[in-house]
């Protein structure tokens, strides 16, 4: 199969297009993100870190695939929405507001500024616009700030278990690659040295080579329910971040560690009995507390493509092209909807459709074309070196 051709004419002639026709908000600036089956729109509410994803995949595009006047326009139509309701007074992001941006959510986590964050270097990047650099640049730091206690007065445990989470290390690797044209080198080396340690070194496991999502600030474990969680789709996703950190180092044992424990959380994801990767697991194999631990994510298992597309580009070994090719029948089977376009988000543990939206509070215009996007690079030069 011509995995370059594929990936490069779904993006290009399925998923942007998708995108392009149900999501621009015309009236009152952002997009729409909840899209049924067929893209029309079932809620105008806007999530903040969605309205940040969509204007960066816009800018992405127009930045690495080719300067389309209408994808920066589209990306400006996004930025501009963000900039005018997205903020509170202090520069934190809210979570939601309404169709006409009125702030609906605190800004209780970070993951809004975030992608705020990467929207704006991007679109910085396409647009030459310096004031969005400067907005890119205050926004990072404004995070790191917030970096030992993320949710601030939101937060809503009692301080009794301290315990920190996987999700700020992982989102910085890739969030300060993102913004290397904003920051200055010290700035960038230092995030990525962090990252690699708390991520490689606290984070995954040595003896089991999982990655959890919780451990304690010595980086022990704990019995609890947080403490034995586990998160397939987020540990591989990290380690094609690790991967890129690694090329751009030239760093080969960062890159073979990381495709070691793509391997691994992918022997232990896998269920067994249906096919597809769970959601959640405890790594003591207790019931754990998510209730939707057992069902098949899309992201989980594009963000699976990628990294073993990354991890085989830059190793060559075989046994990640064996998984890419059973992860790929799966998802390509199961997810994708070739007769109204996009993917669905969402799939019970059998693999059927538990929800048919496009797209919701959750699941916006960017693991699907990001994925697209970057398997398509990946298999171009995996072609090239044959």
């Amino acid at each position: 199969m011509n995995y370059t051709a594929l990936y490069k004419t779904t993006l290009l002639d399925d998923i942007i297009p998708f995108w392009e026709r149900y999501s621009i908000d015309k009236e009152h600036g952002g997009y729409f993100t909840c899209l049924d089956t067929s893209g029309k729109v079932y809620d105008t509410d806007k999530f903040m870190w969605l309205q940040g994803r969509q204007a960066w995949t816009f800018s992405m595009l127009y930045n690495t695939v080719e300067k389309n006047e209408n994808w920066l326009k589209l990306a400006k139509h996004g930025i501009d929405f963000i900039i005018k309701h997205g903020m509170d007074k202090d520069g934190n992001f809210y979570f939601s507001t309404t169709r006409e941006g009125n702030p609906l959510v605190q800004p209780y986590n970070i993951f809004s500024d975030c992608f705020a964050a990467m929207a704006f270097s991007q679109y910085a990047m396409a647009s030459g616009d310096e004031e969005i650099k400067q907005l890119a640049k205050q926004t990072y730091l404004n995070i790191l700030k917030k970096k030992d206690n993320p949710k601030g007065t939101y937060e809503k445990t009692t301080g009794e278990r301290p315990l920190k989470s996987f999700s700020l290390p992982m989102i910085l690797s890739n969030l300060v690659l993102e913004l290397e044209g904003v920051l200055d080198e010290e700035e960038v080396n230092k995030t990525i040295d962090f990252s690699i340690n708390e991520v490689m070194n606290v984070f995954l496991d040595k003896e089991s080579g999982l990655v959890y999502e919780f451990v304690r600030p010595d980086g022990t474990h704990e019995d609890s329910y947080n403490g034995r969680l586990i998160n397939p789709g987020h540990g591989i996703e990290a380690m094609w971040f690790m991967i890129d950190i690694g090329v751009r180092r030239n760093d080969k044992e960062l890159i073979n560690k990381a495709a070691d424990t793509i391997l691994k959380i992918l022997g232990y994801g896998w269920d067994k009995k249906y096919g597809g990767i769970l959601y959640f697991m405890d790594v003591m194999n207790k019931p754990p507390q998510q209730l939707e631990w057992d069902q098949k994510l899309w992201w989980v298992h594009l963000e699976a493509l990628v990294a073993l597309t990354k991890a085989y580009e830059h190793t060559g070994r075989k046994e990640l092209m064996n998984w890419y090719e059973k992860v790929h029948e799966y998802a390509w089977s199961h997810f994708s909807d070739p007769e109204n376009g996009e993917w669905y988000g969402y799939l019970n543990r059998q693999g059927e459709v538990l929800l048919d939206l496009k797209g919701g509070k959750w699941k916006g215009c960017f693991h699907v074309p990001r994925a697209m996007y970057q398997c398509w690079k990946s298999f171009e030069k995996i072609e090239q070196k044959k």
